[in-house]
């Protein structure tokens, strides 16, 4: 057996490591708790003030007449596209070939409910009016994810947001909100949720991503649509008796970093200039548009992963846990900024973009 450190025990054991807001373990759920008095009922069954106060309280928040709260974004999402396609007797929808529900989710609205997804876009860019105009073939919903993760989490300009949403009403096409990052694309845009979320008829948004709660989502639209929403929660078996621990550490952290989002964007845009600055390496989007982007490194990955165990020992900088070989020659990772890059000894930081540029360059010449 090689006694020889992963890239993952390197960055463990780094003093400061650069990605999210720290460790996903069982703090997380004692901070949100901590100061919880012991005497607050819990949820049953979707019902109670600890369930129904959240819901509201996001309703208002992104600008919709009701919410409901999920146990996952796969399971609301997947609701939210049975009901539409129900409401137009239409079982086709449309979203990016690289949407999480094509890549990550076992093909389940094909076998869960009879969903016919039609890909639309190239995989290297977002979803356009005119891939929209140009469809073939008739759909009850067009799904949009912002920002779209898998390409470095790249956005549609706003302006063609609007053209996309006034076409989608137009023709009767429900338009669903993939909005697993929706608050972290608000500095960018310069508009609020609610703003971006009215060119919606419904929208998901996720409480363990930027937020950093546990888990939970919430799926918001139309009383009628959230009416129908908790049945299909019911036959999802979404109802658990309670789910107060996502709930009470959704509602804590969104009000612990709510108004960091366009901290995190900011750093997010200085970091990809780190990277940017060094040989062989790239990232994507060039200026991030949220808090995250992809990182695209002209190096081995078996090269890179070395480059980057000895950084980590030399500076304490821990940079990323993994790289995802591109081809034989090259390799990428993504970024997401939170809490922990505020805390970062900036001295460091740029001796280990300094270490970085002067070994890539080196395996270069």
């Amino acid at each position: 057996m090689s006694d020889k450190k992963s890239l993952l025990e390197a960055y463990k054991e780094a003093s400061f490591p650069v990605d999210g807001h720290g460790k996903r373990n069982i703090e997380v759920l004692q901070a949100a708790f901590k100061e919880i008095e012991g005497d607050v009922d819990s949820d049953i069954y979707g019902k109670g003030a600890t369930i129904e106060d959240f819901q509201g309280r996001m309703a208002e928040f992104l600008g919709k007449e009701s919410a409901v709260f999920f146990p996952s974004g796969t399971m609301a999402q997947q609701i939210a596209l049975r009901i539409w396609c129900d409401q137009k007797g239409l079982k086709k929808i449309a979203y990016h070939p690289l949407s999480h529900l094509e890549l990550h989710e076992e093909d389940a609205l094909k076998q869960l409910h009879h969903i016919e997804p039609i890909l639309i876009a190239d995989k290297t860019r977002v979803i356009r009016l005119d891939d929209v105009m140009n469809l073939q073939e008739d759909i009850a919903c067009l799904l949009l994810e912002l920002p779209q993760r898998e390409i470095g989490g790249q956005l549609p300009k706003y302006e063609e947001l609007v053209a996309i949403s006034a076409y989608c009403r137009e023709r009767g096409i429900k338009l669903h909100l993939d909005g697993a990052r929706l608050f972290e694309i608000t500095p960018y845009y310069q508009k609020s949720v609610a703003e971006i979320s009215q060119l919606f008829d419904s929208v998901y948004v996720s409480f363990y991503k930027g937020i950093g709660g546990i888990a939970g989502a919430i799926l918001a639209g139309d009383a009628e649509f959230t009416k129908e929403s908790k049945v299909w929660k019911r036959r999802h078996g979404g109802d658990l008796i309670s789910l107060y621990p996502y709930i009470l550490s959704s509602d804590y952290y969104f009000k612990q970093r709510i108004d960091k989002m366009e901290q995190y964007y900011i750093q997010a845009k200085e970091l990809a200039s780190f990277y940017n600055q060094c040989s062989g390496v790239a990232t994507t989007p060039v200026e991030p548009v949220s808090n995250m982007f992809h990182v695209h490194v002209e190096a081995p990955k078996e090269l890179l992963e070395s480059i980057l165990i000895s950084i980590y020992e030399t500076t304490g900088i821990g940079l990323t846990r993994y790289l995802r070989e591109t081809n034989e020659t090259s390799c990428n990772f993504e970024v997401s900024i939170g809490d922990l890059y505020a805390n970062l000894p900036k001295e460091r930081v740029k001796e280990a973009f300094k270490l970085l540029n002067e070994r890539l360059e080196s395996t270069v010449s």
